[in-house]
């Protein structure tokens, strides 16, 4: 695996009197992790970047290491835990050998979901901010990329290889959605911190579907957060992002109107990944085809 940009050696050489993280949310995306986030940040043993997705390890590998800490220069001693919250890492073709050599006692979380239920909510996401502009099935068949970013067994392996299997977290979706306290628990357990009690707030899901109200001002929102990262602006971005009255001016819950995937497309889907599920269930043993209902 490929290592770019600046000098590893010399980049990693400067890293001893650094607070860099031992957690790390890996992805995917639309599986949790906002709510992970907001979540986890309230435990007191546990800091996390307040910024979620700062893309270190994939687009700004080459901002160095000392960019990167200082994300987390408030972390305290009694702070036993320190993370990031990153979706885009588990697909990143750079980002597991540059963790694996930077990070060598870091931990890292996956939250798997159904890719059927995934590949809706992407698309969601992606025609919310006028990214699409096609129904869902002439995304999938048109799109690059889409249908390998629904895969799990293929980008799990290098963190599998790299890491060891005891360092990686392998949680389901559907358990945050059925119970999140337990797995909230199931997640602190593992970390061998304190179990934190969560409030009806907590419980409730911190994203749910949604439309802009004017589309044409979501894509240069949208736009405009590349370029405010591009510029070393993520707290910036993440304090818009996590704005209630932001959110609330710019989209509307979808609620009823919400899609749904068309058994055609269902279908489509799991044709070409239910060897990617299989395999999963062959190395990690989470009975995803049944759980899923795929068999």
């Amino acid at each position: 695996m490929r290592i770019n940009g600046p000098s590893f050696r010399a980049m990693n050489a400067s890293t001893s009197d650094l607070r860099l993280p031992n957690f790390l949310f890996i992805g995917p995306d639309k599986s949790g992790s906002t709510w992970l986030h907001a979540t986890l940040s309230g435990h007191p043993s546990v800091y996390l970047a307040p910024e979620k997705d700062l893309y270190f390890f994939d687009k700004y590998f080459d901002r160095g290491f000392r960019w990167y800490a200082r994300h987390f220069e408030r972390a305290l001693v009694s702070h036993e835990i320190v993370g990031e919250v990153c979706h885009s890492y588990l697909y990143s073709e750079d980002a597991a050998s540059r963790i694996a050599r930077t990070l060598p006692d870091v931990r890292v979380m996956v939250c798997l979901r159904d890719p059927v239920e995934l590949a809706l909510s992407e698309y969601l996401h992606e025609r919310k901010h006028g990214l699409v502009r096609v129904d869902l099935a002439t995304a999938l068949r048109t799109m690059p990329g889409w249908v390998a970013d629904l895969e799990y067994w293929r980008p799990l392996e290098p963190y599998r290889e790299l890491l060891g299997r005891d360092r990686i977290f392998l949680a389901l979706f559907d358990d945050l959605r059925d119970d999140p306290q337990a797995f909230i628990d199931s997640l602190t357990d593992w970390l061998g911190i304190a179990r934190m009690t969560l409030t009806p707030a907590e419980r409730r899901p911190r994203r749910v579907a949604s439309e802009a109200r004017l589309p044409r001002v979501a894509r240069v929102v949208k736009a405009a957060a590349v370029v405010a990262r591009d510029h070393e602006l993520e707290t910036l971005v993440g304090r818009v992002k996590n704005s209630a009255i932001v959110q609330r001016a710019l989209y509307r819950p979808l609620g009823d109107r919400a899609p749904f995937v068309p058994p055609a497309d269902r279908d489509w889907i799991r044709g070409r990944l239910a060897d990617d599920i299989r395999a999963c269930d062959a190395e990690y043993g989470l009975r995803l085809m049944e759980r899923w209902g795929w068999g």
